[in-house]
């Protein structure tokens, strides 16, 4: 009998959590819903910088982000339940995010802010040949041409002139989307073993940890004025993070991530409304282009997913 105990207890790998059902419409819900909140964080990021430096507002966001997350983690089952298999993943994401967060930011303060949103949109291209290596994701037509059309829609829109002025900026925003589609791509990994309750409480914790030095050394208390700001931030930061993760776990990231292409034309809307910031005729025809490659990855990504239903097991 020892024996057998002996040798029935081998290292266990992370035990995979029941896959959600593939749906486009859950993932296209939840996508609306980060679509929303991250053209909110770019107006309330702004605003926040007005009043705290950079690295001492995401230092904020990452704290209050975890007192908002906490009704959440309680409902999932306490602390206790956010024991992770995989610490070293949590890890390994949270500090590619936390550099490509911080690069994003510091490159809205070297260029519009159109351009830094524009530029991010590198990352479907990079998620997608990341999630085709690392997740084995198929690629298809309509996959590749939306990504074509995106990144197309945004070089209108950016219109990027090599050696100019702006250039140190665009490549700052460039690295920053490679940083964020390799943290997005942990993230789809994370979502097969862990809850997107667990996922979004160890960034709020982790970056907290990350960031507590750096933004020490720059403090600067808040102003009362400064704080509703901070608090949107903070909030948009933790549940757009969680809407996405809520996607990811109904579709591919190739199919999830070139929807938020539609964050450019919306940001554009946003700056129109809010800083009556100008939207030319290439803008325009850039935002098309990315409306365009979004129908056809829709359209692709609904009988990708009806072909994934067809052989998912029934519950």
């Amino acid at each position: 009998m020892a024996a057998v105990e002996t040798t029935a207890a081998p290292a266990a790998a992370p035990a995979p959590l029941r896959a959600a059902r593939p749906s486009l419409a859950r993932a296209a819900a939840w996508m609306s819903g980060w679509l929303a909140l991250m053209v909110t964080i770019a107006v309330a990021g702004r605003e926040a910088a007005r009043h705290v430096p950079v690295l001492e507002m995401m230092e904020l966001r990452s704290v209050i982000g975890f007192v908002l997350l906490l009704p959440l983690v309680w409902q999932a089952g306490g602390l206790a339940a956010m024991r992770s298999a995989r610490p070293l993943v949590h890890l390994g994401r949270n500090v590619v995010h936390y550099g490509a967060q911080f690069g994003w930011f510091y490159a809205v303060t070297l260029i519009p802010i159109g351009q830094v949103v524009a530029i991010e949109f590198t990352m479907p291209i990079w998620t997608a040949l990341l999630a085709a290596w690392f997740l084995h994701e198929r690629m298809n037509a309509p996959k590749i041409a939306a990504i074509v059309l995106g990144l197309v829609g945004v070089w209108m829109i950016v219109r990027p002139e090599p050696g100019g002025a702006n250039s140190v900026g665009q490549a700052i925003s460039l690295v920053a989307a490679v940083g964020f589609s390799i943290a997005l791509t942990m993230v789809k990994s994370l979502t097969g073993t862990d809850s997107v309750v667990r996922i979004i409480f160890w960034m709020c914790v982790l970056q907290s940890a990350i960031g507590l030095v750096p933004a020490a050394l720059v403090w600067r208390t808040p102003t009362l004025a400064g704080w509703p700001w901070i608090v949107l931030v903070a909030f948009c930061g933790t549940f757009s993070h969680y809407c996405m993760a809520r996607a990811m776990r109904h579709a591919d990231a190739t199919v999830v991530v070139p929807m938020d292409f539609l964050r450019v034309p919306l940001t554009a809307i946003a700056g129109w409304l809010v800083y009556a910031e100008g939207v030319d005729a290439w803008s325009v025809a850039g935002a098309l282009l990315i409306l365009a490659g979004n129908v056809l990855n829709v359209r692709g990504g609904r009988r990708s997913v009806s072909a994934l239903t067809a052989d998912a097991p029934r519950a």
